[in-house]
């Protein structure tokens, strides 16, 4: 038998030629998705939070992002503690501190030195005429000293720090996160704690308790100027009331109260910076939050050490006798 043609037609042309196999795949049937026993399905504390969750479904998940976020604060407190007390020559230096020291401290004097005098003349306006009702303005110096120095001074030092400071340093430290310059630190394996949070916390610590004792200042000055100058109460009795009701143990309530309020600020500011969200929505969120929670965890605090430091000047500074002592 004589073949004739082009190869391709002879290939074409071939008894033995196979056709070329198809793959065909079985296709799977479509599920129906089971629709779940209760509104949405408990999986997590996120999906509780859900739209459909039961009040107190969405309530327990509250409650366990509360203790979760308090979890990580307590964790990062301690860390910062841990650095600052067993490595110091980590973060004591010059060039990490001085800076801090400046945007915290004596950036904010002006401020809380207007704030301090401010309060101190309303004080005096406002109880000038309830005091003269009952004939004893020549007291008003006392009350309004006492009230300074004790509690208005300090918490409104504190929440001038926190507004001015608290939110500055947790964007600060946002952005940080945000470009990833803290993932840089620890890929060259530098811990961003000792370096960033401990000096920034350390001068919070230092510095709110300075700039309580400006605010004392100018709210006596306030109230001085106004019951004295304005109002035209004898200074003597404005002095010898103040120094009756006002002793040292009053002062240094506040400074330990403005301690413990610098303290939270600072440690609060960093945590809020350190776990902030990505983008600039994230940085705001972060100064927002922290000014927050700062607000209310002084609010809180001084709440409790009031108690507690008016119990102790009872017991241990005057004798039990309380104000009775100081007639």
């Amino acid at each position: 038998m004589k073949l004739s043609g082009s190869p391709a037609d002879l290939r074409r042309e071939s008894p033995f030629r196979c056709p070329a196999p198809t793959l065909r795949f079985p296709r799977r049937p479509r599920r129906t998705p089971r629709p779940p026993l209760y509104a949405w399905p408990v999986t997590s504390p996120r999906s509780l939070a859900a739209p459909l969750a039961t009040p107190p479904a969405a309530f327990g998940a509250m409650i366990f992002r509360f203790v979760e976020e308090f979890g990580r604060f307590a964790h990062f407190a301690l860390l910062t503690a841990r650095w600052m007390l067993l490595a110091p020559s980590r973060w004591a230096r010059p060039r990490l501190l001085l800076p801090q020291f400046y945007t915290v401290g004596v950036a904010s004097i002006p401020v809380v030195a207007i704030t301090g005098a401010f309060i101190g003349m309303i004080l005096a306006l406002e109880s000038y005429q309830q005091f003269l009702a009952v004939g004893i303005e020549d007291r008003l110096g006392g009350v309004i000293n006492i009230s300074v120095t004790k509690q208005i001074g300090p918490v409104l030092a504190a929440v001038m720090v926190a507004g001015r400071v608290g939110g500055a340093l947790a964007a600060e430290l946002g952005t940080m996160r945000v470009t990833e310059q803290l993932d840089a630190m620890r890929a060259m394996a530098a811990d961003p704690i000792p370096y960033l949070v401990v000096p920034r916390f350390v001068a919070c610590l230092v510095m709110t308790p300075i700039l309580t004792i400006y605010s004392d200042l100018l709210g006596v000055w306030g109230g001085w100027l106004v019951t004295v100058r304005f109002y035209g109460v004898p200074a003597s009795e404005y002095w010898a009331y103040s120094s009756a009701f006002v002793g040292w143990w009053e002062p240094t309530t506040g400074l330990i109260k403005a301690l413990v309020f610098g303290a939270s600020i600072g440690m609060i500011a960093c945590y809020k910076g350190f776990t902030c969200g990505s983008g600039a929505a994230g940085v705001g969120r972060a100064a927002t939050e922290s000014f927050v929670a700062s607000f209310l965890a002084i609010i809180a605090i001084n709440l409790v050490l009031a108690k507690f430091l008016n119990t102790i000047g009872e017991v241990f500074v005057y004798g039990g006798a309380g104000f009775a002592a100081l007639e």
